[in-house]
């Protein structure tokens, strides 16, 4: 009896280390074996990683290695990863936090660049900027539009609702009064519609009240579906968000209402001219993604979200080089919680995405930047310095050194948003030489800026 029992206790001992084998290798390959970098990836990494430095002086190591997708692996002496995620939301739009907790919830999760991409208003920016300081996180700001595809022949039941992603520079759009009264009429019509939502449960004997849900939404933040459907749970008239959701507010559902969504042809065409960059958000909610994807192309669209936490999917991959878009992605975080969201920084973009992304993203900032320059030193007024330093980590600070002049600008500024090569073009060689001649004189009082 005693031997039998030995014998059954060393037999699990062998199963279990057996198993222990087995699941140490199993996530091994998991891992992907680690190779060298191909000298197209060393390249692509050393780009990304001096752009991603040059407002945050503590400098990247290169990494020899990479994963078999070619994906970063951590690097530098502290195990820091170049994350990018570009698309989160806030409590600016329909997430859960402020952007300063956002930020605070990047920096834990190891997100070295974060675009804030709240729902057709960039009211939060200012505070992801400040909040990233503290962490050495770049912030793109950003903006998800909400549009309309219509179909050619006017056939209205193939209408479909399209979110446009927005990239823009570190001092933000070239004209930000145009692209912010575009997103305010946007904004005036999510009024209109939450309301009509509202009316709408309440002709399905759901006496749901219009005051709470503009509390739940927040005072200056525009209500979305999320909004009226966490009143809808809150009221106990459904279980959860998703059952508010699958019954009443899915496009076309009895409490769903059309708002006031700019064409999105229009929508991309704002974009480019206010110096962003164009972005399909979520291809795969999309009814008709070919149709619609083919039509944005021709309007200007820059790329299309290809990538989730899951991974990146083919056939969306394969449609972006069809139609040689790039091909980016991102966590689409609002801060609800639970086991369906995505975490920031979970979306693992390869260096070669994030190259290819920033080599069409730079020169179009770079430009937007420029243009605000020269208008600047046109003519040199606080109103024009205080759009510069909007975003950007020039802010105008109680505290810090006096900016005197546009030398100044040059001086303490460019480097924080362009590397030496961009400013040193002819083009920006021109502004710059206009920039030094700007004084305090022409341009009022000296601004303080931080360095």
């Amino acid at each position: 009896m005693g031997d039998g029992i030995a014998i059954q206790s060393t037999n699990n001992s062998i199963k279990s280390n057996k198993d222990k084998k087995k699941k140490k290798k199993k996530n091994k390959n998991r891992g992907g074996s680690k190779k060298k970098m191909t000298h197209e990836q060393v390249l692509a990494f050393k780009f990304v990683t001096e752009w991603v430095s040059l407002d945050n002086p503590s400098s990247f190591a290169t990494s020899s290695l990479v994963d078999d997708f070619g994906v970063q692996k951590p690097v530098g002496k502290n195990g820091d990863r170049v994350v990018f995620d570009l698309h989160c939301h806030s409590k600016c739009s329909d997430g859960f936090l402020s952007p300063s907790k956002v930020v605070e919830r990047a920096h834990i999760n190891g997100v070295k660049v974060l675009a804030l991409t709240d729902h057709d208003t960039m009211a939060g920016i200012p505070e992801a900027v400040e909040s990233a300081r503290k962490y050495g996180i770049k912030i793109i700001p950003g903006v998800e539009v909400s549009t309309i595809f219509y179909p050619s022949g006017g056939d209205t039941e193939a209408e479909e609702p399209v979110h446009i992603l927005a990239y823009y520079s570190s001092i933000g759009p070239s004209k930000f009064e145009e692209l912010d009264k575009f997103l305010s009429n946007i904004r005036d019509g999510r009024y209109l519609r939450a309301k009509n939502m509202v009316l709408k449960l309440n002709k399905l004997k759901m006496a749901l009240k219009w005051e709470h849900v503009c509390r739940i939404a927040g005072s200056g933040t525009a209500p979305g579906r999320l909004h009226v459907a966490r009143a809808m749970v809150e009221a106990g008239y459904v279980e959860n968000l998703k059952q508010a959701f699958a019954r009443y507010l899915f496009d076309g559902g009895p409490a769903y209402s059309k708002g006031s969504e700019p064409v999105v042809e229009e929508a991309i065409k704002m974009i480019c001219d206010t110096g962003g960059v164009a972005v399909l958000a979520h291809p795969w909610a999309l009814k008709n993604p070919v149709a619609i994807i083919r039509r944005l192309k021709e309007a200007g669209l820059h790329g299309m979200e290809v990538y989730k936490s899951d991974g990146r999917l083919a056939a969306y991959s394969d449609l972006a080089d069809a139609y040689g878009l790039l091909k980016i992605g991102g966590s689409d975080y609002h801060g609800r919680g639970g086991h369906h969201e995505s975490e920031l920084g979970s979306v693992n973009l390869p260096v070669l995405v994030l190259h290819d992304f920033l080599k069409v993203a730079r020169p179009i900032w770079c430009n937007a930047i420029r243009e605000l320059l020269e208008c600047y030193a046109e003519e040199p007024s606080n109103t024009n310095l205080e759009t510069i330093t909007r975003f950007g980590r020039t802010r105008i600070f109680k505290g810090g050194s006096p900016l005197y002049c546009g030398q100044d600008l040059i001086d303490h500024c460019l480097p924080l948003w362009l590397s030496s090569q961009e400013m040193e073009n002819e083009e920006f060689e021109a502004t710059k030489l206009k920039l030094s001649n700007v004084s305090t004189s022409q341009g009022g009082t000296p601004v303080l800026i931080e360095t």
